[in-house]
């Protein structure tokens, strides 16, 4: 099939799943365009069957603001005439769903029919897709996809409470690639903590959502309490500022405290790590977590969103209501202390995260081309 991938180019969870997802096409044999602002971060350009189109947007004085959504509508039109696509594949709502409807319409002026498949990803329903001056917009998008999809069954649920959503949505989860969670390398843990140390580590985008003070609060208690730890952080974002003031109010934990910002390669990061902290006001699906456990870490997270249908309390872990650091200080106080059940947990999140391994969650999107081309 030749498939077009809308997404946005940066780390967020949309446009990485996007990125994987259309180079694992690939590879499959499947010809993949990628239509976006600028280049997908992780995308591989060396890989065969890979097309990267860039969206141009003139800069126009007469216009505040650059007509990026007409300049995408554009782009899908003449990819598709171009290439001659099968399908359009629209991940995030914003403006992806809503272009694609548009190329769409133009494409059938032409006698070209090509269907769109849209992906909810999360804060395209919960958050941006909620705005007065986009909610009409999202659910008209929505509606006139051909087939609808979502990483979770909650952001599902959201989105036929939050919309007037008559279309089926299926549920197709956030997936990994677990052949890249290779061996343990020994010395990144050796430069992170002592052998005797248990190492916490939090990942994130370290946005407001993602209550990073609940994971400095977890870890100064357990300070406190004398378990032998250190947190490792990494991501940037608005949040640093309150990493800073932590550490500034508490110089006795700063060298105990690793600032790793983004990091292109995360993996041997995480398979030195022990306990993954995740205490999110929103998650849509948990794709850190999940990638935690694939490497072998143990979660301890919030309820929020689709979490608990990847964290299994008791068995990958443990889940706490939002905001009860109490219960995660607990919880990361037992696998501190009790390095059999540590173990087992890690062993545990290793094997739940061979469910959403890519070789099976693959097919359920090839699935969905198939019955979106039939039915065009």
């Amino acid at each position: 099939m030749k498939i077009g991938i809308l997404c946005y180019p940066t780390y967020g969870g949309s446009g990485i799943v996007a990125t994987e997802l259309g180079m694992l096409l690939a590879r499959k044999g499947h010809e993949v365009h990628f239509i976006s602002s600028s280049m997908p971060a992780r995308l591989d350009m060396t890989m065969p069957n890979i097309y990267f189109h860039k969206v141009n947007v003139e800069d126009y004085p007469l216009f505040k603001y650059q007509p990026y959504d007409i300049a995408l509508t554009s782009a899908i039109y003449q990819t598709v005439k171009l290439y001659g696509l099968d399908v359009i594949h629209a991940h995030y709502a914003v403006p992806y769903a809503y272009a694609a409807y548009f190329a769409k319409q133009m494409l059938l002026d032409d006698g070209v029919a090509t269907p769109v498949i849209t992906t909810l990803h999360g804060t395209d329903i919960t958050l941006v897709g909620q705005h007065p001056s986009y909610k009409k917009a999202v659910e008209f998008s929505i509606n006139h996809s051909d087939v609808v999809t979502a990483v979770s069954e909650s952001l599902r649920d959201n989105t036929y409470e939050f919309f007037n959503i008559k279309k089926e949505i299926k549920v197709i989860p956030n997936f990994i690639d677990n052949a890249d969670f290779a061996a343990i390398d020994k010395c990144v843990r050796a430069k992170l903590a002592s052998p005797d140390e248990k190492i916490l580590i939090h990942v994130s985008n370290l946005r407001k959502v993602k209550r990073v003070q609940d994971v400095l609060e977890v870890f100064y208690r357990l300070h406190l309490q004398s378990i032998k730890c250190r947190l490792v952080i990494v991501g940037e974002g608005p949040e640093m500022e309150t990493i800073n003031s932590f550490m500034v109010r508490h110089p006795e934990l700063r060298d105990r405290i690793r600032l790793l910002g983004k990091v292109s390669d995360l993996y041997p990061v995480l398979r030195c790590a022990d306990i993954f902290l995740l205490p999110s006001e929103q998650e849509s699906f948990g794709l850190a977590a999940l990638e935690a456990m694939a490497a072998g870490t143990a979660v301890i997270s919030s309820n929020a969103g689709g979490i608990p249908e990847v964290n299994t309390h008791g068995k990958t872990g443990y889940i706490t209501e939002i905001g009860d650091t109490e219960a995660m200080v607990t919880y990361a106080r037992q696998l501190c202390e009790d390095d059999i059940l540590l173990s087992q947990m890690k062993e545990n999140a290793k094997e739940v995260a061979q469910r959403f391994d890519i070789k099976n969650i693959i097919p359920l999107y090839e699935a969905v081309y198939r019955e979106a081309i039939d039915h065009k």
